[in-house]
């Protein structure tokens, strides 16, 4: 049976060294050994004569030799591996990471344009990997889910549609890092409707919003019995489901998980608007977990 490795993309980037350094602090949570991954076209032995490309392969080599160097310092448990591949990133890194445990990759900060946090292989790649996805804002990295955080792990949820691999998820790292669970509902109120110059029926917010809190409490009962360690908070939200996620964040959550719907094809947006959202403003890392 093929071992499955925690895997990090590395593009040379401090922010991909960064993520790589997170994603080795959870290989050690998991018990798994880390594979440090770098994918490039230009890598193939076919390009080798070629004047531009041509000494790219022995470069990216010992740039993961010396970050799995610094990785072995600080894990010295911890079994590291290095590879490279000579294909498109996205494709590349989607590939490999088929029969993994986790993928890890950085992300992008703009300085103070807080609406551009994710680079454009990152944000593919995670539409479109088959297993959970992390990406790690280079910051992320300095505390590495201890000091300077929550405590605790954040997961959206639709209380319509929740994503059963996304509850399993949440939960198992809670655990795992001794943190809490706070389950994040962002809801919207029902459309009233009125007409012509007639007042629209007056909403009961509250009677809704106790709607809402019921239906996440079902959808947490199963999880809550089988990790009965876990402290769960449940959080129902008046507005919508990104900004209920992003402001239940803000603390300084170790993590934040939310899920992404899997796709037959790859046409339009893979990822949902609150995952885009989600991925692009919070400053902690984001798993993103696919499910049916």
């Amino acid at each position: 049976m093929t071992t499955r490795h925690v895997l990090a993309g590395l593009d040379g980037s401090p922010r991909s060294e960064s993520a790589a350094m997170w994603a080795a602090a959870q290989a050690q949570r998991l018990g798994a050994p880390l594979r440090l991954l770098h994918v490039w076209p230009w890598l193939s032995d076919e390009n080798v004569d070629r004047a531009e490309p041509g000494d790219l392969r022995p470069a990216a080599l010992d740039a993961l030799a010396r970050v799995a160097d610094r990785i072995r310092l600080a894990h010295p448990d911890l079994t590291v591996e290095t590879a490279v591949r000579p294909d498109d990133p996205v494709d590349g890194l989607v590939a490999e990471a088929r029969e993994q445990e986790l993928l890890v990759l950085g992300s992008r900060g703009l300085g103070g344009f807080a609406g551009l946090l994710v680079g454009s292989v990152s944000l593919a790649v995670a539409a479109r990997a088959t297993v959970p996805t992390v990406l790690v804002r280079e910051a992320a990295s300095l505390t590495q889910g201890n000091a300077g955080t929550s405590g605790e792990v954040v997961v959206g949820l639709d209380s319509s549609e929740p994503g059963e691999a996304v509850l399993a998820f949440a939960f198992a790292e809670a655990e795992r890092r001794g943190a809490a669970l706070r389950a994040v509902h962002g809801w919207e109120p029902l459309p009233a409707w009125a007409y012509g110059s007639m007042m629209p029926p007056p909403m009961d917010i509250p009677g809704q919003e106790r709607t809402e809190a019921a239906l996440l409490s079902e959808h947490l009962a199963d999880h809550r019995r089988r990790h009965p360690d876990v402290a769960v908070v449940e959080d129902v939200r008046l507005g919508g489901g990104a900004m209920a996620v992003l402001d239940a964040a803000a603390a300084g959550a170790e993590l934040v998980v939310i899920g992404r719907r899997e796709r037959r094809h790859r046409l339009g947006m893979l990822l949902g608007p609150v995952a885009h959202a989600v991925l692009h403003h919070s400053t902690a890392p984001v798993a993103v977990v696919p499910h049916p």
